[in-house]
């Protein structure tokens, strides 16, 4: 078995050779354990450093795309390469490259497909109260949302088994750590929560520049994943809040018809109106969205299938010749 530590970088020259020197060479179960670093259109030496700190691939993109895209081609890589489970970290020095062995042991196990890194996130130092919370809460929503038992959703230190990198599509260009894991969920891909220690920061989080950014893209992360994989509740949601309010008004201008004073709440019957028709629309809307989403999920089997099939014929090509076939 081949297993791939793929580190996504940007600027990452004063880091990524600490972070490299705490990461396994060896480890029980595999044949060969091989680094791979994505430079996503770095400024500075990242990829020069990386091939001087002895790491088997370095794939350097044109230009910055954010960590998400840069995670999507390290999976890429990593399944091209032949990787049967794939371990993602990233190049500040936050994970602990020792708990390596505990991220992968129960994808080789067969106990899960995905195994997430759950930090210690009340005992980190660095973290400040609001961001705490709003780690908790985010994973709580996560949870929610995926129908998984994930402890920490932010972390991005995982485990992917060879089959589960071949089912994730990455939408979103600011991070992959939250809809990865709703996506799992929905896949009905197993995934486990793995404790895990932490390193002191070797500096501020480039993700997240503040509290109220990383709570605004947070949600409009949050907002899409829903409206992309559960499209009917979303929008038959909101037509049922629009229907409600509509028929409130409706019911007050009737009432004040029945008391003989209609003439001068015309106004309601036309918000009622515009209420209940905007509420048709999304009713249309959702049946539209949930067509579309059974439209995605079956091009999503394909994609996976032709995948599966291009895993075939490249383990046949890779396989020695039999000397019979000569």
């Amino acid at each position: 078995m081949k297993l791939i530590i793929q580190i996504p970088c940007f600027n990452e020259e004063a880091t990524l050779p600490l972070t490299l020197s705490d990461l396994p060479r060896q480890l029980s179960g595999f044949d060969s354990v091989e680094w791979l670093v994505i430079d996503d259109g770095s400024e500075d030496r990242t990829s020069e450093i990386a091939r001087a700190n002895g790491v088997d691939h370095v794939i350097r993109l044109p230009q910055n795309g954010g960590l998400a895209r840069a995670f999507s081609k390290g999976l890429e890589a990593a399944l091209a390469l032949g990787a049967d489970v794939i371990v993602n970290t990233d190049a500040d020095n936050q994970y602990q490259g020792g708990d390596v062995e505990k991220l992968v042991s129960p994808v080789v196990a067969g106990e899960a497909q995905i195994t997430v890194g759950a930090r210690p996130i009340n005992s980190i130092e660095e973290f400040s109260t609001i961001k705490k919370w709003l780690q908790r809460l985010g994973s709580s929503v996560v949870r929610s949302l995926s129908l998984t038992n994930v402890d920490d959703a932010p972390s991005g230190f995982r485990a992917f088994s060879r089959e589960a990198a071949m089912k994730l599509n990455v939408f979103s260009r600011y991070t992959y750590t939250l809809e990865t894991i709703i996506q799992a969920g929905q896949e009905g891909l197993a995934i486990k929560s793995v404790p895990i220690g932490v390193n002191p920061a070797k500096r501020e989080s480039r993700l997240v520049k503040s509290v109220a950014v990383y709570v605004q893209r947070s949600m409009v992360t949050l907002l899409r994943i829903f409206v992309v994989y559960r499209p009917m509740r979303f929008f038959m949601t909101l037509a049922g809040l629009l229907f409600f309010a509509g028929m409130i008004l409706a019911f007050r201008y009737l009432y004040f018809v029945f008391i003989g004073e209609g003439s001068g709440h015309i106004q309601s019957v036309i918000l009622a109106a515009l209420l209940l028709g905007s509420g048709l629309l999304l009713v249309v809307v959702a049946l539209i969205a949930d067509l579309i989403a059974v439209n995605r999920k079956l091009l999503e089997k394909v994609v996976w299938r032709l995948c599966k099939l291009e895993d075939t014929v490249a383990k046949f090509d890779r396989r020695p010749a039999d000397d019979g076939e000569r």
